[in-house]
């Protein structure tokens, strides 16, 4: 079954955590309110009262950075698909996009 985001939805894939740097210092789990995710699939944006579509600035493949509480998956926006867990988050909620 082949799933598409709706509206402004985002399906993430939350990216793993360091725990060392590449030389070997161990990360506090604390040290930041941010995360990393890739973007697996994207709705076709928002469509505003007169019918005008406000097209999506993150596309697939992108990677983005938002605040952990949207990446714990503790927020009700945990999906799982095919026996992955992903998560549904807005547009609007995501902090920055690096495009690759």
């Amino acid at each position: 079954m082949k799933m598409k985001p709706m509206g402004d939805q985002l399906l993430l894939k939350a990216r793993e955590q360091k725990e060392k740097t590449y030389k070997g210092i161990i990360l506090a789990a604390s040290t930041s309110e941010y995360s990393y995710a890739d973007v697996i699939a994207a709705g076709p944006g928002l469509c505003t009262q007169t019918g005008d579509r406000i097209p999506m600035t993150c596309k697939v493949g992108d990677v983005v950075m938002c605040q952990d509480r949207l990446l714990s998956g503790k927020n009700g926006n945990e999906v799982v698909l095919e026996d992955k867990k992903y998560l549904l988050v807005r547009e609007s909620e995501i902090s920055m996009v690096s495009n690759n």
